[in-house]
């Protein structure tokens, strides 16, 4: 199936930006990559959550928002399709964990009316890791403000985000187990995602397991 619109998720550290930068040069992607290092708020937030994780959350939510709203209304003429490197429902995902329940009851509510208006993903892909794994690639990468995260936080985002999946009645899911394979450093790992990812799925979740 040919998709106009794909968006690349998964946990920190799961390669979203990696496969997401390599299927874009490989298939002729407009690519569209979070900019999540210039946020001022994260190295704040990995220090004091509590104080932090509410203006955290809506300078995320406003940044990924006006990106998306400018990057996703422009067409490129020599581009396939577009490809992101996340989904804008990752800023619910997060602030349900970071947030108070007041916090988030409010925060739920601008969610709603600011992305009422975005085009959603055609097909949304998810790489799997266990958290271990997860930490593994984080410390491997050496952000001074990641190198704290705990393997509880990062279970609890990975809960988080198949909480969502089964919420989404619109969308096709595409969950990728990449446990076994390492696509970065192997073409042929690299390969077996090409050829799962440009299928015809179903609206629902498909999950993938390579043995």
């Amino acid at each position: 199936m040919s998709y106009n619109y794909i968006a690349i998720e998964g946990n920190i550290g799961a390669g979203k930006t990696s496969l997401a930068k390599m299927m874009a040069k490989d298939k002729n992607a407009k690519l569209i990559l979070e900019r999540f290092k210039d946020n001022s708020f994260l190295p704040k937030f990995y220090k004091e959550p509590d104080q932090y994780a509410f203006p955290l959350e809506m300078s995320f939510l406003a940044d990924r928002y006006h990106q998306l709203k400018e990057d996703l209304s422009k067409t490129e003429l020599f581009s396939s399709f577009i490809l992101a490197d996340y989904f804008i429902d990752k800023s619910l995902i997060f602030s349900r964990k970071t947030l108070k329940q007041d916090e988030y009851a409010l925060y739920s509510r601008l969610f709603k009316i600011i992305t009422s208006s975005l085009p959603k993903p055609e097909l949304l892909v998810y790489l799997y890791l266990k958290p271990e794994h997860l930490k593994s690639n984080i410390l491997k990468r050496a952000r001074d403000y990641e190198k704290d995260i705990e393997l509880s936080y990062l279970d609890n985002i990975q809960r988080s985000y198949f909480e969502h999946f089964k919420t989404l009645k619109s969308t096709r899911v595409l969950i990728i187990d990449t446990e076994h394979i390492d696509f970065v450093n192997r073409q042929e790992d690299y390969e077996k995602i090409i050829s799962v990812v440009f299928q015809d799925y179903p609206i629902g979740i498909t999950r993938i397991n390579f043995p």
